[in-house]
């Protein structure tokens, strides 16, 4: 997937699967030593906030889980699904910047922010303000990047279905960078015929889809699907779902915004646990796949699911 002549590659991370810089998770340096790599997938940063955001997972100095079992994630390995409410836990932007790992990186990837503000004019500003600050440091940095932008976490406090209408201003803002640009959506919370307009705006290179769905979501059968109506992260929101669930939601969406004629890149996933999701995906009109719980629920999966993307001939 190219956009503004750089090469994003086939297959991306889900945005936080690395962590902030690519280090990854305790766990993953355990399965290292089955196969488990992450070579051949375009890295996306956890998601930024502007200020400091505590959330649900408390964070060590290096801005890694200080919890190996964190409270706010919740997996179902055997049914292939887990349950998050991590709530953006983050140093802020300022701070992941001021550490210069972004900056060493040797490869093209992508950084993901969102603003958490309570009202569209705030949210904007927030926006005004994360984007002036990565341009402070833009060339800083070895190698270029593309801006994810997050219209869809469940986990913030606020309607979803409001950022959505944002999206034309949110482009505009980020514009300035001059980096490629990719609002990232829920199908939870994104009207096909809203994204759709997306497609004649210029500042909008691809879109990303789909973030988890909300618990309680009347899109999913929970009692079928999680063993309860009931959420274990109640407490904490809900949380959002991940996993093999939805893999069929997420392409037939897919594949329905490509039927009202949306023809800009699309990065697909949701659900990816095994060579035939990729299949699905590319089949219902992806541009390129992403991979996130999987390698939670399967890591030893990941080489070879990352190496199937790549022997794609995507749209």
């Amino acid at each position: 997937m190219k956009l503004r002549g750089i090469d994003f590659g086939n297959v991306l991370g889900a945005s936080g699967v690395q962590g902030f810089f690519g280090e990854g998770y305790w766990f993953h340096k355990m399965w290292h030593l089955f196969g488990l790599n992450f070579d051949g997938m375009t890295f996306v940063a956890k998601t930024a906030t502007l200020l400091p955001r505590k959330g649900n997972m408390p964070l060590t100095r290096h801005y890694t889980p200080r919890q190996l079992f964190p409270r706010c994630v919740k997996a179902k390995p055997l049914r292939g699904v887990m349950l998050n409410s991590v709530g953006l836990s983050n140093p802020g932007l300022g701070a992941l910047l001021g550490t210069g790992e972004w900056q060493k990186r040797v490869t093209p990837f992508l950084l993901s922010i969102m603003s958490l503000a309570d009202t569209p004019k705030k949210r904007l500003e927030e926006m005004r303000l994360m984007v002036e600050t990565i341009g402070f440091a833009k060339d800083s940095f070895s190698k270029p990047f593309g801006l994810q932008i997050n219209l869809s976490c469940p986990n913030t406090g606020h309607d979803p279905r409001e950022l959505i209408g944002e999206s034309a201003k949110v482009l505009e803002i980020a514009a300035s960078l001059g980096v490629p640009v990719m609002p990232k959506y829920s199908i939870a919370s994104a009207p096909i015929q809203a994204v759709r307009e997306l497609n004649d705006h210029p500042d909008c290179d691809a879109i990303c889809v789909s973030n988890t769905l909300p618990f309680g979501w009347q899109g999913v059968d929970w009692q079928s699907v999680w063993g309860s109506k009931t959420s274990p992260l109640a407490k904490l929101g809900g949380g959002g779902l991940s996993g093999e669930t939805l893999c069929p939601l997420v392409c037939e969406w897919i594949a329905r915004l490509r039927d009202v004629g949306f023809t800009k890149p699309i990065n697909g996933g949701g659900g990816i646990m095994c060579l035939e999701d990729v299949n699905r995906y590319h089949d219902a009109g992806a541009s390129s796949a992403f991979l996130g719980s999987v390698a939670v629920l399967r890591p030893w999966r990941v080489k070879a699911i990352v190496n199937q993307a790549n022997n794609l001939n995507w749209r």
